[in-house]
């Protein structure tokens, strides 16, 4: 059985279930992870575009070509989010969309040649920056972070099937 707390909120008692405060811890993590940025320095980029930009890199890395659906899957936001973001990159030379030799309404998501140069400079100063995490943190700490978040997202997929 779940252990309930009691806390103030306001001027009534509250009856938190353990489950709870760990659904709140869980959710405030999440939080701080989202806001992590792996750099000191000012970037090119914001954490969506850098996303969006991985994204595009992994797709290559893997032989294919991503749209901007399946961006949007893959980052979890809106069509319409990702072609803001498309746009804008766009408009300052990092990306530029191909269209399909077969059908002319599909069109692939492309980096440029500034972006690659640009990708290449922001994954340097981060690579640095995760060093100097490691030398901080210790490797065996930070291996057992990604460890325990592998297997934190594991047990969760595996409970949604």
């Amino acid at each position: 059985m779940e252990k309930k707390t009691r806390a103030k909120a306001g001027k009534q008692a509250v009856v938190k279930t353990k489950n709870e405060e760990y659904l709140g811890q869980i959710f405030a993590m999440l939080k701080k992870m989202e806001g992590v940025v792996l750099t000191k320095t000012r970037s090119h980029f914001n954490n969506s575009e850098m996303r969006l930009l991985g994204e595009v890199i992994l797709a290559g890395y893997n032989g294919k070509r991503i749209i901007s659906t399946q961006l949007a899957t893959r980052l979890g936001v809106t069509r319409s989010a990702v072609s803001q973001m498309v746009n804008k990159l766009e408009s300052r030379g990092i990306v530029k969309r191909v269209p399909d030799d077969i059908d002319r309404k599909i069109a692939y998501i492309e980096l440029s040649d500034t972006a690659f140069t640009y990708y290449n400079e922001e994954k340097g100063v981060c690579c640095d920056f995760v060093g100097e995490i490691i030398d901080k943190m210790g490797e065996e700490k930070l291996n057992q972070l990604i460890e325990l978040s592998n297997e934190f997202v594991k047990t969760v997929d595996e409970l949604r099937e």
